[in-house]
């Protein structure tokens, strides 16, 4: 099976699978709590181990550019299989806070051999509209990504375990897609050698560098939003007692509904240009952060609904363009391993980010510490205007 038109979707619904894996803890964080006496802070760091597991693992795999040298689809498939061990390990009875932590780091560690990869995997079946091919894989990013939050709600009757059961089951399932349907792309340019400088030398490229600190900027946003839209929920109606939400199956549908935006954004880039649809999204999602506290203080509940969900929306709509953008201006033998640092790095202002908003949500409870993350989108934006030279 090697036409274009049938590999994408084996992509998508393989990257689907697999990267359900990421936020299998958050999805189940209430009953980690009451099971192994953990405190109510342990949502940052659980959700910091999984970042922190990626990007040591996203670094080893540029240091050693992993992608470039041997079958994408084989280190896909191998990274899922480990994966999805780790993150069943969680169901264990006798996990205490540190062995918890470990497990989600190594499962954040495989997950390098996943996100990036498929991506590469991608770049290497499609040169021409190659933003509209990563939109949908990063659309099956977010789904996965949510889909711990519904598997919650739909599993509400049985153990909190068959979420866990369930996204490894679907991350091997992903694996064998990848490893079985899809061979190496036509695209793909071999690397032979082990390139120790590649993760230092790829800065030197301004457009490349430029295009790296767009997404940079994107990243202090986008996970820390995904992290807290339970804790928003919660906190919205602990102001508002005459709120009552369903907060997995609305942190389901805030953060699944940027998957459909981020296909938009990928048809629309094809209109307008890649660089100029990633700046709107960046612009929309940065006044969110500004507006947030003005939000929160209203007692519209249908109103904070749905301004979670544009949010929710724009938040993630530049992120497969400003990949575009990355892999466009780099030398096509080196597209993994650019892909894999520029990831590593994204993944490492996570945690900061993170870890920032988690100290001061249980420090204060002001609705305002959420515009800190607007300084992201706005440093992203400085970087795409000021250079013009970015391949669009």
């Amino acid at each position: 099976m090697k036409h274009p038109k049938l590999i994408l979707p084996i992509i998508v619904i393989s990257q689907f699978c697999c990267t359900s894996l990421w936020f299998a803890g958050n999805g189940v964080i209430n009953d980690l709590i009451i099971n192994f006496n953990l405190k109510t802070t342990a949502l940052g760091h659980l959700t910091s181990a999984v970042q922190f597991g990626f990007i040591i693992g996203t670094l080893l795999f540029a240091i050693l550019t992993i992608a470039d040298r041997f079958s994408p689809s084989k280190v896909f498939f191998i990274s899922a299989l480990l994966g999805s061990l780790f993150n069943l390990g969680i169901i264990w009875e006798s996990n205490t806070l540190t062995s918890l932590l470990l497990l989600r780091f190594l499962t954040g560690f495989f997950l390098a051999g996943i996100y990036p990869v498929g991506m590469k995997i991608a770049a290497d079946y499609y040169e021409k509209g190659l933003g509209k091919s990563l939109s949908f894989l990063v659309g099956a990013l977010v789904l996965g990504t949510a889909l711990p939050h519904l598997l919650k709600e739909i599993t509400n009757k049985y153990p909190w375990e068959s979420v866990l059961i369930t996204t490894s089951i679907l991350a091997l399932l992903g694996g064998l897609l990848m490893l079985i349907l899809v061979p190496n792309g036509p695209y793909r340019k071999v690397s032979h050698k082990t390139d120790l400088l590649a993760f230092f030398s790829v800065f030197k490229n301004r457009t490349f560098r430029a295009s790296a600190f767009g997404y940079f900027g994107h990243m202090w946003e986008l996970y820390t939003f995904w992290a807290f839209v339970p804790f928003m929920l919660k906190r919205y109606s602990e102001f508002n007692t005459s709120a009552t939400f369903n907060i997995p199956m609305l942190s389901f549908i805030i953060i699944g509904i940027g998957g459909l935006a981020c296909v938009i954004s990928g048809f629309v880039s094809i209109r307008i240009g890649v660089k100029k649809t990633a700046f709107i999204a960046l612009l929309l999602s940065c006044l969110c952060c500004l507006i947030s506290p003005i939000v929160f203080s209203m007692q519209y509940e249908s109103l904070f609904i749905a301004f979670l969900i544009f949010w929710g929306m724009v938040v993630i709509a530049d992120s497969p363009l400003l990949s575009t953008l990355v892999v466009t201006n780099v030398e096509a033998e080196i597209k993994g391993t650019a892909l894999t640092i520029v990831n590593c790095l994204g993944f490492l202002i996570t945690i900061i980010s993170i870890q920032f908003i988690s100290m001061l949500t249980d420090y204060t409870n002001s609705n305002t510490v959420f515009v800190i993350l607007a300084i992201g989108p706005t440093f992203a934006l400085i970087a795409l205007k000021g250079n013009r030279k970015i391949l669009r």
